[in-house]
């Protein structure tokens, strides 16, 4: 492991084995004992009984009998018959998603007994390319968090004809990456699936970048029919196993299975049909990992690692069997187990406290009492408060467009044929549906009523082309004002939705006025928002103060009838997820990566 990960004095192991040794032989004292409770080995799957953790420079020197330590100047801590567990290792999630900075992250995800994490942050690079990556690569250095970066593999998620991106990370881009920064690990999800299916010469060279440096590649797929090719292209792991087929495909391919738990009511939520695959097909779950992908910083807090672990053990897992997935088998994942995921003799001292219910009490991060029943502890606040990373002023600059904006298209004059997308819940997945409109019988305001259609407009924001894409979209659920977002992935340009142009028009000025962000309007009035200046993606606030902010964002979308929450809303200019999205340069038909017109003349 890296030196850099050496926060709150926890030095790298091939430094610490001597003393190490010394402690857990009774030669020398431990600096904290942790006691009194029942320690869960991931090991064995079993809970152990009479025993205590020794603890020195951050590190586990022995797990012993309970009692043996005899220094009286050794601190302890009462466990009061609590879980004693290994703090939890989240092997896929994206930072960006919960709209703060990775110091910010850190306070929710030590709440929640995280104290490793994966991150693609692909939406950072789709914006600013290396520098955005570099950006985030700073800031996790200063965060009192173990993040490691899986390397964004698909910026741009498509090619230039099908999208404008603000990043274009080439093979050779990813090499120097690779090369420069010791803590990417793995090169992150390969999200164009199909092109790598089909052999794509620009997708596998950047896949071979990560093979010839001995780095595991990451996955992103759907499709039964695409597991074979996708598996013999280097991919070993995903998160997008949707049913316990498939689930069971990956498995027998050779790919890790992260289990995706969501909030319940999102299409995030796939962990209660993949795990069927273990708790019916019989599979192991050795090559069984839980995360959470994506996360708002509401969410974050309410709907954490620890939830989904619960959620497998709701789903049929034995508890000591969840939490080994969400510990001990993604720490095996990236060959870093001998450092995280597990409470063995020179392990990092990341653990956690839990109650019969397996809910976290406390988080000690290198040995560091950082969250204590269930709060934040002086010392993390202080951190948090005091130790951020400053993003640079260009950070703060990425949303450029233009004076004058048409966000409507114009209504076809005769009859033609309209293209359009059909949200069908609960999954991010869009239909293509196309409806007849007939120019001299039918109102245009009626035929949008009649059909159950808001107008979707995607604007290009890094002041290259200017273009926009138009689109009408079925199913929304929005009957007045508008909504619009700086987080339309992947290439995350504008995408706002709206019945009326006064309205979209407002929340694209607002977008631009605060450097990017989330806005609902209706009546001319921002009913609510929440603001993103850093590369139109992150707050620059405490985690608490996001997590508020949106709270209050989601209860208006709900008001304002928005059927697909705004996460699902994000979505639909990402020109890779079946079977119609919507782009700065118009509507994209997935998987032809056609361009289609809005209305086709009759």
């Amino acid at each position: 492991m890296s030196d850099y990960l050496n926060r709150f004095s926890v030095p790298p192991l091939h430094q610490s084995t001597r003393v190490l040794a010394d402690v857990a032989s009774g030669r020398a004292a431990p600096d904290l004992v942790i006691k009194g409770g029942r320690i869960l080995s991931v090991y064995t799957e079993r809970m152990l009984e009479g025993k205590e953790l020794w603890i020195k420079k951050g590190r586990i020197a022995a797990v012993a009998p309970e009692g043996n330590c005899q220094f009286k100047e050794t601190r302890s801590y009462d466990a009061r018959g609590g879980i004693v567990a290994p703090g939890l290792v989240d092997p896929h999630i994206h930072i960006e998603s919960s709209m703060m900075t990775a110091c910010a992250y850190a306070e929710g995800a030590l709440l929640n007994g995280t104290t490793t994490i994966f991150c693609d942050s692909h939406e950072i690079g789709n914006v600013s390319d290396v520098a955005g990556i570099e950006w985030m690569l700073e800031d996790a250095r200063q965060a009192p968090l173990n993040i490691f970066l899986t390397l964004p593999s698909t910026i741009p998620a498509t090619n230039a004809d099908m999208e404008t991106c603000g990043g274009d990370l080439t093979a050779e881009k990813a090499g120097a990456l690779f090369d420069k920064w010791p803590e990417i690990v793995a090169l992150g999800e390969k999200m164009d699936f199909v092109p790598v299916c089909m052999g794509d010469a620009r997708s596998h060279a950047i896949i071979g970048e990560a093979l010839k440096r001995g780095k595991p590649v990451c996955g992103h797929i759907y499709g039964r029919e695409f597991v074979s090719a996708y598996a013999a292209s280097g991919v070993t792991d995903t998160h997008e196993a949707i049913d316990r087929d498939i689930a069971n495909d990956f498995l027998e391919a050779g790919i890790w299975v992260f289990l995706r738990g969501g909030p319940p009511t999102t299409p995030w939520h796939s962990l209660p049909e993949a795990i069927k695959a273990v708790t019916e097909l019989g599979a192991s779950s050795k090559r069984v990992c839980v995360c959470t992908d994506d996360r708002d910083a509401d969410d974050l807090f309410e709907f954490g690692l620890d939830w989904v672990t619960r959620q497998a053990i709701v789903a049929g897992m034995s508890p000591l069997q969840a939490w080994s997935a969400g510990s001990l088998s993604p720490a095996t994942r990236y060959a870093m187990d001998g450092d995280f995921g597990a409470l063995g003799s020179g392990r990092r001292a990341d653990i956690v406290l839990l109650n019969d219910n397996y809910e976290v009490q406390n988080t000690w991060y290198g040995g560091e009492l950082l969250v204590e029943g269930g709060k934040v502890t002086p010392r993390l606040d202080e951190q948090l408060s005091k130790g951020r990373y400053v993003y640079p002023k260009k950070a703060y600059e990425t949303v450029v467009l233009e004076e004058e904006l048409k966000l409507l298209p114009e209504v076809p004059k005769s009859n033609a044929t309209v293209n359009v997308l059909r949200t069908e819940l609960p999954g991010i997945v869009t239909v293509h549906r196309k409806t007849s409109y007939n120019a001299s019988e039918t109102n245009w305001d009626a035929f949008l009523e009649e059909n159950d259609l808001c107008y979707l407009s995607v604007i290009e924001r890094y002041g290259k082309s200017g273009e926009i894409g138009y689109g009408l979209l079925q199913n929304f659920g929005l009957k007045d004002g508008a909504v619009g977002s700086s987080v339309g992935h992947d290439a995350h340009n504008l995408v706002i939705g709206g019945t009326n142009e006064a309205d979209m028009q407002l929340v694209a000025k607002t977008i631009k006025g605060m450097n990017g962000g989330v806005v609902i309007a209706k009546d001319g009035v921002v009913v609510a928002s929440v603001a993103l200046p850093i590369a139109g993606l992150l707050s620059d606030k405490r985690a608490t103060e996001v997590a508020a902010d949106t709270s209050k964002l989601k209860e208006a979308w709900n008001k304002m009838g928005c059927t697909l929450p705004y996460m699902g809303f994000n979505l639909l200019p990402l020109s890779v997820i079946p079977e119609i999205r919507l782009t700065d340069k118009g509507l994209v038909l997935v998987p032809q990566m056609e361009i289609v017109e809005l209305f086709e003349e009759e």
